[in-house]
């Protein structure tokens, strides 16, 4: 294979792997608290003895929207919305994950979970307890969760230090290495839901622009190896 088949190579392993990212923002652009993702393509320069440098493709980096979803009104007491930047706090078999999906309810033994039984943290890390039969919370803007005259905790919305990156695991959920902060404009409103920030038609648009640019790349790739059947043809002969 020439160079110029490499380059053609690796850059349509980068589009397959857009194409994946845009059917996963597509499939989920209707679940609660999901962040659309895209793909960063960059140059990937390879030396090369006694001949000039190849210049590839490199698309290894993924990249998460922060930007804020349609917030809807449900009413229920303990579905939550951040309003701005910062995200719930999930204490998971894995450790603290990140969420912006605050479809919450109470447990059996009275903490605020997810419906996947995460309990939901305060600013300090533990879990937020509403004492049995006792549902009708209240919940400020800060987080504030009470009962009447009886405060029962902060639910804490935190973001991670500036620049630190967000690893994205079973959709709504992120991990974080990097030290969390309180958000400082971040706010919660009590009976609301974020949506998904996916913008679907943007994302179909660029559906069919990687699918387009898919097809010229196998095209020359099809060149590519005519030409090199044709070669090795001649040298038999």
């Amino acid at each position: 294979m020439e160079n110029a088949g490499y380059v053609t190579l690796t850059r349509q392993s980068g589009l397959m792997r857009e194409m994946e990212i845009i059917a996963h923002n597509i499939a989920n652009a209707a679940t609660t608290g999901y962040r659309q993702q895209g793909l960063v393509f960059s140059e990937f320069v390879k030396a090369i003895d006694g001949n000039e440098s190849l210049s590839m493709a490199a698309a290894r980096i993924k990249k998460t929207s922060q930007s804020q979803g349609t917030l809807t009104q449900t009413g229920n007491t303990l579905d939550l919305a951040i309003e701005g930047q910062g995200f719930f706090q999930l204490e998971t078999p894995n450790g603290v994950r990140l969420t912006r999906a605050g479809a919450f309810n109470v447990d059996a033994t009275g903490d605020i979970v997810t419906s996947d039984g995460y309990r939901v943290l305060d600013a300090g890390g533990a879990p937020i307890n509403v004492p049995q039969g006792q549902s009708d919370v209240q919940v400020a803007a800060d987080g504030t969760v009470s009962l009447g005259e009886r405060l029962l905790g902060q639910i804490g919305v935190v973001e991670p230090e500036a620049g630190a990156d967000l690893e994205r695991e079973a959709g709504v959920l992120f991990k974080t290495d990097a030290t969390l902060e309180l958000s400082e404009d971040g706010q919660v409103l009590q009976g609301h839901l974020e949506g998904s920030n996916v913008d679907a038609i943007s994302q179909l648009t660029r559906m069919i622009e990687v699918q387009r640019a898919y097809e010229i790349g196998q095209k020359l790739l099809d060149i590519d190896h005519e030409q090199t059947r044709n070669a090795l043809q001649t040298l038999i002969k």
